[in-house]
């Protein structure tokens, strides 16, 4: 067990740089864990997670933007609930949708793409996505190091 744990703190934030590109809320939130071990640091896991999530999300609604044909293939196979809960909720919440997505599984990809394809502002998706992905960054990374250091001093 502790030569994983070292592994991890040796390669986590590389761990963590690809898989928030995609997401990365899990993998924020191990990180968080790993930090109240002492394994890993907070501050950097932040910080790494908030900035490849938001260059994940950015690269998402520019290629929706300027490949639609090849995006389309890729949005059909989720016609039906998830495609529809995405849209719905781009209605009902409007711009605050880039907030939610960070949380909602199911629709953090589709979410950026659809609004690529409905022809969203580039400029206003940058900055609202700046301030999501820090909120995000900070909520889930904090959350889930006081958490887990609470959770320690229970059982300890």
């Amino acid at each position: 067990m502790e030569e994983i744990l070292n592994s991890l703190s040796t390669y986590g934030y590389i761990i963590l740089a690809i898989y928030s590109f995609g997401g990365g809320m899990a993998g924020l939130a191990g990180a968080g864990i790993l930090s109240a071990m002492g394994k890993m640091d907070i501050t950097t896991s932040i910080v790494i997670a908030t900035v490849f999530n938001y260059i994940g999300d950015n690269v998402l609604f520019y290629m929706a933007q300027t490949n639609k044909q090849s995006v389309m293939g890729y949005i059909k196979k989720f016609k039906g609930r998830i495609h529809a809960r995405t849209v719905l909720m781009m209605r009902k919440y409007g711009w605050m949708v880039v907030f939610l997505q960070k949380y909602v599984y199911g629709v953090k990809t589709l979410v950026p793409i659809i609004m690529g394809l409905s022809k969203y502002d580039l400029r206003k998706f940058l900055i609202l996505n700046i301030f999501a992905s820090i909120v995000w960054g900070l909520v889930v990374g904090l959350l889930s190091y006081y958490f887990s250091a609470a959770v320690r001093g229970w059982f300890a």
